[in-house]
């Protein structure tokens, strides 16, 4: 796709209902993203999700699609501490969630390391580089990287290097779009971008910012293409109300029963033993 410049569709999911909706909207690449600590988990932000956690959510998108590309993200703690620990991780989303690929953080030595010890264990690995939210507080928090020279280089010596490893492709996240059109002639793997402008192979939103399920305030970048968030309350609201008001079930909704069977119950239950029973 990055060779004949067709752009590729990056979304993220959580469980089987989102992995179905995705892969019938025909998506080309799935994340199971470490979002879901905050999107599904309720956790205040993405370093507090476990492995265990990632790994029940990877099994459940995977048994929902059938045609993308399916990435599982390394989450925070799971894959630092040694080569060993990160091709364990990695190879535990491979066996058990059925992943095609893993992805993480960073582009330091620390994560080229990491990477490239995986990709020797034979597991593709998806690099990231610019906005890593796992270390966000390391680098002033959640906000645009790259701004200066510096650290635009820095950015571009990080992609390389992930590339010079094997990584097989990378996510460009919160980066200046100027910056990122300097960039991508120097990297020879697909970029997909989230708040890097038009300039990368393909772009990537999470499932719930894009339909408008998420809390709190949007990031810049976020467009949303759908507006749920609102229907659902209506529909619950709807269903709260009309319990309230005794008015669901209606007769449509019921089961029934042969007379002669509710005849032969109330036998049963009045019968000269009843009282015993």
């Amino acid at each position: 796709m990055k060779r004949t410049g067709e752009a590729i569709v990056m979304v993220t999911a959580y469980d089987h209902p989102s992995a179905r909706i995705v892969e019938e909207a025909g998506v080309d690449v799935v994340l199971v993203g470490d979002s879901g600590a905050m999107t599904v988990l309720g956790y205040p932000s993405t370093v507090e999700v476990g492995l265990e956690e990632m790994l029940m959510m990877a099994k459940a998108v995977r048994r929902g699609l059938s045609r993308p590309l399916l990435v599982g993200d390394l989450p925070f703690g799971s894959y630092e501490v040694s080569n060993e620990q990160a091709v364990s991780t990695a190879i535990r989303f491979i066996k058990e969630a059925g992943c095609d690929a893993v992805k993480l953080e960073g582009g330091g030595p620390n994560s080229q390391r990491r990477a490239e010890a995986m990709i020797n264990a034979g597991i593709p690995v998806m690099g990231h580089v610019g906005l890593t939210p796992q270390t966000a507080a390391a680098r002033g928090g959640l906000r645009a990287q790259g701004r200066t020279a510096e650290a635009a280089e820095r950015i571009g010596r990080e992609a390389q290097a992930l590339t010079a490893v094997g990584c097989f492709a990378l996510i460009f996240e919160a980066i200046p779009a100027a910056v990122t059109a300097i960039l991508m002639p120097m990297i020879e793997i697909p970029v997909i971008g989230i708040g890097a402008g038009g300039a990368t192979d393909g772009q990537v939103l999470v499932f719930h910012d894009l339909l408008g399920l998420g809390e709190g305030p949007r990031a810049r970048f976020v467009k949303q293409y759908a507006d749920l968030h609102s229907p659902m309350v209506d529909g619950v609201g709807s269903f709260a109300r009309e319990v309230r008001e005794r008015g669901y079930p209606q007769h449509h909704h019921e089961y029934g029963i042969a007379p002669t069977e509710l005849t032969a119950l109330q036998q049963r239950l009045n019968g000269p033993d009843a009282a015993d029973r």
